[in-house]
């Protein structure tokens, strides 16, 4: 008997995103990347444990965001896990990203303190 490969399941990667910029690429029917993606040469993402920290590092304070949720196994071999800040692995789309592939989008509303309100996300 052969020993099959183990499975491993694409989690569902996530994708701050200014509420404009976002609107434009539903308009356009396809994402692009902000700026910094441009500049970089992929599309960053982060997994729901990463999420939290990349707004508190790169959007603190910021308003009129959208978190948008995206199927990573939609994306293909596109996608790739690469190591960034402290050693995490952070995915990274070489490609722009299929509107298909999003699952959902939610604001990301600001608390009297500034921080980013998250909806429960696994």
């Amino acid at each position: 008997m052969r020993d099959t490969p183990p499975i491993i399941e694409t989690p569902v990667i996530y994708k701050i995103v200014p509420t404009a910029l976002w609107r434009d690429a539903k308009e356009a029917g396809v994402f692009k990347g902000a700026a910094i993606d441009l500049t970089d040469g992929f599309i960053h993402f982060s997994t729901a444990a990463q999420v939290k920290e990349t707004a508190q590092k790169h959007f603190a304070g910021q308003d009129d965001l959208l978190l948008v949720a995206v199927d990573g196994a939609a994306l293909g071999d596109k996608l790739v896990f690469e190591t960034s800040r402290g050693g995490d692995q952070f995915p990274h789309l070489y490609a722009p990203l299929p509107l298909e592939a999003v699952l959902w989008e939610t604001p990301l509303t600001l608390d009297d303190d500034g921080a980013h309100q998250f909806p429960e996300i696994a």
